[in-house]
């Protein structure tokens, strides 16, 4: 029996390599399913909060590709930042197999995966050759965060990967990755460091407020690595090339906007509670320090606190969209800390005990609903958010045609299918504030109770409005004729008429 299970070389195998067996890497395996796992808790959640506006954006390129209307409203689109490559590519894909945006944002997901999981197992191979430092990285990267859920697209635990892994932003995330793993082998020619430069110019194409992460990282690496001063300012030259030929949008015009500063306020509210398992890592990020005051990870973590503390201290709160990238050099510190051969000290083993019953703590407080479905739950997980579905309202609302409403979850969802709005939910560099908050104030006062028939009607025709999406609660006007029901929540759909011109 023994002889069954035992292969025996031939003479002279084992010098020449040819009678060894291969065996997958431990990332290979533990990543593989985590791929397959993660995909399948990706496409069971339904569509919710920004999806709608990424599919939006494949909508309007897909119905023109060189000049696209705004994203979410029948206004010009030139300058929009979400034309990136990015999505530019997404919709060369939809045109090319007739997929809807939302099913082309649904797809993404599992390719954006990937390439976030290959760019960090690069990455934490370019660290260290430790074989399970790049397990114990995915571990960390996806559980110590904190108790508190962190929802927001760029951030990587379980329970928001759920909702953003179809986004650019996770797209961007992963070529950071694989930037940051160029940077710590250090380029062998100008071409390689050129090739980095071009590839941080996408990054900043795609996903703007990631590529100060990444940029930090790259400029990190290069301090610690001490290359020509040359070669780095060939990177960067590339790098500024790339995104000021891209046509779309000028991604330089972004530094000093403040349009969206407010929306992201919230990032810096209850920031303990939602990243302190993080902290983890930090007698890690000591150990690197103790070793090398200039270790890249030590310096990016740096770096990168004095952007978010630069944010919160100059009320543009937009640069606190890079606190997800700012727990990695913890995150990863820990994992190669771990990832070392025994025997352990005493330290190592209370950090390994420390991270173990903090990944406990994160996944059983905030990340099991991402991948426990109800019906296997025993416990009560909280779930990833389940919006209802605005196909009964979509089957009727064509593309193209005006829709006036103020429901947060349909502004979001409503433009995924074409639909275009009065106000768009969001900012966008494409349209000026002003306009859009003028457009805001006509919503208001067309719901508002006091309104009159010749005020509705002025406002109709003004923007164009088909269709009015209304809450249960809200008054439906005599003049529209109510045509559906909203199965779950109740809301109403109703037609009105007028055809006016389209103005701004």
């Amino acid at each position: 029996m023994t002889a069954l299970l035992t292969r025996r070389a031939p003479a002279g195998a084992t010098a020449s390599g040819a009678g060894r067996l291969w065996r997958p890497t431990p990332f290979l395996v533990f990543g593989g399913l985590f791929w397959l796992g993660m995909t399948l808790a990706y496409w069971r959640v339904p569509m919710c909060c920004d999806f709608g506006q990424h599919a939006a954006v494949v909508e309007r390129l897909k119905a023109d590709l060189l000049h696209p209307a705004h994203p979410m409203a029948d206004l010009p689109g030139d300058g929009s930042a979400y034309y990136s490559p990015y999505a530019v590519a997404q919709a060369l894909l939809a045109k090319a197999t007739g997929l809807a945006g939302w099913e082309t944002v649904k797809l993404s997901g599992p390719l954006n995966l990937l390439v976030l999981l290959t760019g960090l197992n690069r990455f934490v191979r370019a660290l260290t050759p430790r074989p399970w430092a790049p397990v114990l990285a995915l571990a960390a990267m996806v559980l110590l965060w904190g108790t508190r859920v962190a929802w927001w697209s760029g951030y990587l635990g379980l329970m928001s990967m759920t909702g953003n892994l179809g986004y650019p932003s996770t797209f961007a995330i992963g070529l950071t990755f694989w930037a940051w793993s160029r940077a710590a082998t250090g380029p062998k020619s100008a071409w390689g460091y050129g090739g980095l430069g071009a590839l941080c110019g996408l990054i900043l194409l795609i996903h703007p407020i990631s590529s100060v992460a990444a940029v930090i990282g790259v400029a990190a690496f290069a301090v610690a690595r001490r290359g020509r001063l040359l070669n780095w300012a060939l990177a960067a030259a590339i790098t500024v090339a790339v995104a000021a030929a891209w046509p779309y949008f000028n991604p330089f015009t972004l530094v000093g906007d403040t349009s969206v500063d407010a929306i992201h306020h919230q990032l810096y509210t209850e920031m303990p509670q939602r990243f302190w398992l993080a902290a983890l890592g930090l007698p890690a990020l000591g150990v690197r320090w103790r070793r090398d005051h200039k270790d890249p990870l030590v310096l990016m973590f740096a770096l990168d606190c004095a952007v978010v503390a630069y944010g919160w201290l100059s009320g543009h709160y937009t640069y606190g969209r890079i606190l997800g990238l700012t727990l990695v050099p913890l995150q990863f510190a820990l994992a190669v800390e771990l990832a070392a051969p025994r025997p352990w000290g005493t330290r190592r083993a209370a950090l390994a005990g420390a991270a173990a019953l903090g990944a406990a703590v994160g996944f059983c407080q905030v990340q099991a609903g991402a991948v426990v479905p109800r019906a296997l739950d025993p416990v009560g997980f909280d779930q990833p958010p389940r919006w209802p579905g605005y196909a009964w309202a979509t089957e009727r609302i064509r593309p193209g045609d005006v829709v006036l409403t103020d429901g947060y979850r349909p502004t979001r969802s409503l433009p995924a299918f074409g639909a275009d709005l009065v106000a768009p939910a969001w900012p966008d560099t494409s349209l000026a504030e002003e306009v859009r908050q003028r457009r805001l104030r006509a919503v208001r006062a067309y719901l508002a109770p006091e309104s009159t028939r010749a005020e509705r009607a002025r406002i109709v025709r003004r923007y164009d409005v088909r269709w009015l999406l209304l809450d249960p609660a809200q008054h439906v006007p005599p003049e529209a004729v109510v045509v559906a029901w909203g199965p779950r929540t109740g809301e109403v759909l109703a037609r009105v008429g007028g055809a006016g011109q389209r103005r701004t």
